[in-house]
């Protein structure tokens, strides 16, 4: 299998652009592809996210860990209690049970793809507890209040 890249509107020749999640979770401008879905001795799935200017993922976490490596444009990865600016090339390990979100700077895109065992955990939602712990922290508030 082979999948040709269309780099002027980040998308391959086969693959469905999909709505991020439908699960009721709150984003903002996010989509998904899904580039392989398993097969063979691989049960992964590898996938590419693209959050336009100002949008941002869903604040969540899971058991599972993934794997992150930014393909586009300039963002921030809130990654447990830390901020990151996160650019092209750069690779996140998202450890199991740790809080993350993804969020495209205004006026540019983030786009990342992502490698997940194809069997996982759903995704978890914060409570108002943890939600209350993270706006406790006056850097994550910030960030969390930006949009």
């Amino acid at each position: 299998m082979m999948r040709k890249f269309d780099e002027k509107n980040y998308t391959w020749d086969g693959v469905d652009t999909l709505v991020y999640k439908a699960d009721g979770s709150p984003f903002k401008d996010v989509t998904r592809q899904v580039l392989f879905d398993g097969a063979f001795d691989i049960p992964c799935q590898f996938r590419y996210f693209e959050v336009k200017p100002g949008g941002y993922s869903t604040l969540e976490y899971h058991e599972h860990t993934h794997m992150v490596m930014i393909f586009r444009g300039h963002g921030q990865c809130l990654l447990g209690d830390e901020i990151k600016d996160v650019k092209v090339g750069d690779f996140i390990e998202i450890p199991s049970h740790t809080i993350h979100q993804f969020r495209a700077n205004k006026g540019d895109y983030v786009g990342f793809l992502c490698l997940v065992n194809k069997d996982r955990d759903k995704v978890k939602l914060l409570d108002d507890t943890q939600m209350a712990e993270l706006m406790a922290k006056p850097h994550i508030k910030a960030f969390l209040e930006s949009c």
